[in-house]
């Protein structure tokens, strides 16, 4: 077959050959394109993309290797051996050992993200794969499915031109869909299981294929598309949802500012009323009814709707600790140095897997009966709540179970924090913005600049500024919010634009964001 040969440029069936070839190269090439974004989602941020070019990249490289040997690969359907009355051929040797090797990596990755102190107790520490055993894996998986793949261009097309042409088209489309692609699997962990439900699929289908067992494509095609469907019809649900809760909080925040104006005596808004100082009776017939301090616990209550729980716990490893298995003479150091009146009980160190709670009232009541001190007939469950549980729900399951301490944990069931009531009164409390504390949290450099702790909640941070910031459902904290956007790990001087905020980061520590610089752009 020529390399070079142009004549096929003249047929109109190359031309509808090239087309379909190159639709079918994608197709086969998507399920590689997700476990490549897959294993890239395992590398730390600033290296997924240069991992994922790299694979599909030699993706390329392999494929085109493979359609140059084009005679050998005709030759791997000539039978090598016979059992059980099946002839084996080395392109079924290669689909065999290419679907055993799926099967291993989807079962292995599916176990990874269903059980969650591997999914996320990792990641939370900042643990990612080796940039080159991720290569390593992405060759092998390339090694499979370019097999399949070239396999299915010789099938349909006569001339090696066409064949090479189309794989460049559609390994180069896929390379421009890769990073959209990426990032839409990492946002959505539903998506990844989705895709790992079809790779172990397609594995079992090569084993079968390689055993003389075929199955007709449009039957795998069928089952994936209509589970697409049904992701699809999940996702919009949830856009619908979270676009109805964005107009019922923007419905919500009009309402407060209302209130806010009303008991204020006047049109301020909710920022400019958020500092002001009472003022003296008779200075204004349109003088506040309600001073500084009741208008600041006003709005308190009417954020607690929109803050979840997460915004005012406790962060898990800032928790007081008593571990079970030590020493009696060091768990009484650490319940002598804990100046809080609540411990969190673990064994063996393991702060991710909590055993309940300690109170040292408990522990006074126990040493004043002069009974035998036994940490563990003194740990007690306490309430458990979800991490993005609103402040309004936290307290209504406070009062039904009597508790006065939460964990928090997420959807897995890994640990994030505690909260306790005293927690969320202090929040609806508010500290004065005119204090010391409030102002080296939240710092006016100029007319339209401010500096503020990156730890601080949106909510609260908003009602400081001229104009909102967008909140969001996968972070609380103003920190979140620049990580969210930057999707990157922080650095110092990392500059992020949302909306008209123009922001920079002005303080790192071990990947944590310490505190930003926020500048408003004035329109144009």
């Amino acid at each position: 077959m020529p390399w070079f040969e142009f004549s096929w440029m003249l047929e109109p069936a190359a031309w509808a050959g090239l087309l379909t070839l190159v639709i079918i190269e994608i197709v086969l090439g998507i399920d590689n394109l997700v476990f490549i974004a897959i294993l890239a989602d395992k590398l730390p941020p600033a290296q997924r993309d240069r991992a994922r070019v790299l694979g599909l990249s030699l993706a390329l490289v392999m494929r085109l290797v493979l359609l140059a040997a084009i005679s050998w690969l005709m030759g791997l359907t000539r039978p090598l051996f016979r059992l059980f009355e099946h002839g084996f051929s080395g392109r079924d040797l290669i689909l065999i050992g290419g679907g055993l090797f799926l099967i291993y990596k989807a079962t292995s990755e599916l176990h990874d993200h269903l059980n969650a102190a591997t999914a996320h107790q990792g990641r939370n520490r900042g643990h990612y794969a080796a940039f080159s055993v991720v290569v390593a894996q992405i060759v092998a998986l390339d090694a499979v499915f370019s097999i399949d793949s070239v396999i299915t261009a010789v099938g349909m097309v006569d001339h090696l031109m066409v064949m090479m042409i189309a794989v460049i088209i559609a390994v180069g489309l896929m390379l421009l869909a890769s990073k959209p692609l990426t990032r839409f699997v990492g946002e959505h962990p539903t998506v990844i299981l989705l895709c790992l439900g079809f790779l172990l699929m397609i594995g079992f289908s090569l084993v079968a294929e390689g055993m003389g067992l075929h199955i007709p494509k449009g039957y795998l095609y069928g089952a994936i598309g209509f589970s697409i469907l049904i992701e699809l019809m999940h996702e919009w649900r949830r856009r619908n949802e979270d676009r109805a809760g964005a107009r019922l909080g923007a419905r919500r925040a009009r309402t407060a500012d209302a209130v806010m104006r009303l008991i204020s005596g006047g049109d301020m808004s909710l920022e400019q009323r958020a500092g002001e100082a009472p003022r003296e009776e008779g200075d204004d017939a349109d003088a506040a009814v309600f001073g500084a301090d009741e208008r600041r616990m006003v709005r308190g209550v009417l954020s607690m709707a929109d803050k979840p729980i997460s915004a005012v716990m406790t962060l898990r490893r800032d928790l007081d600790c008593v571990d079970l298995d030590e020493p009696l003479s060091v768990q009484q150091t650490q319940l002598r140095e804990s100046t809080h009146a609540t411990l969190v009980a673990i064994r063996g160190g393991e702060r991710d897997a909590p055993l309940g709670v300690v109170h040292k009232k408990r522990l006074i009541d126990t040493l004043l009966t002069q009974a035998p001190l036994a940490l563990e007939t003194l740990v007690e469950q306490p309430l458990v709540l979800l991490e993005n549980t609103s402040l309004v729900e936290a307290l209504r399951q406070f009062q039904r179970s009597g508790a006065l301490i939460a964990f928090v944990v997420d959807e897995f069931g890994t640990l994030e924090g505690v909260v306790t009531l005293f927690d969320i009164l202090m929040d609806i409390a508010e500290e004065d913005p005119q204090t010391q504390g409030a102002q080296a949290k939240i710092r006016r450099v100029s007319a339209d600049c401010y500096e503020i702790d990156a730890s601080e909640d949106v909510v609260d941070v908003n009602q400081q500024l001229p104009e909102p910031l967008p909140l969001g459902r996968n972070y609380t904290s103003l920190g979140g919010l620049v990580v969210d956007r930057l999707e990157t790990l922080p650095y110092i001087g990392a500059r992020v634009a949302i909306e008209r905020w123009q922001i920079e980061v002005r303080d790192v520590e071990r990947h944590r964001i310490r505190r930003v610089r926020l500048c408003l752009a004035q329109p144009e």
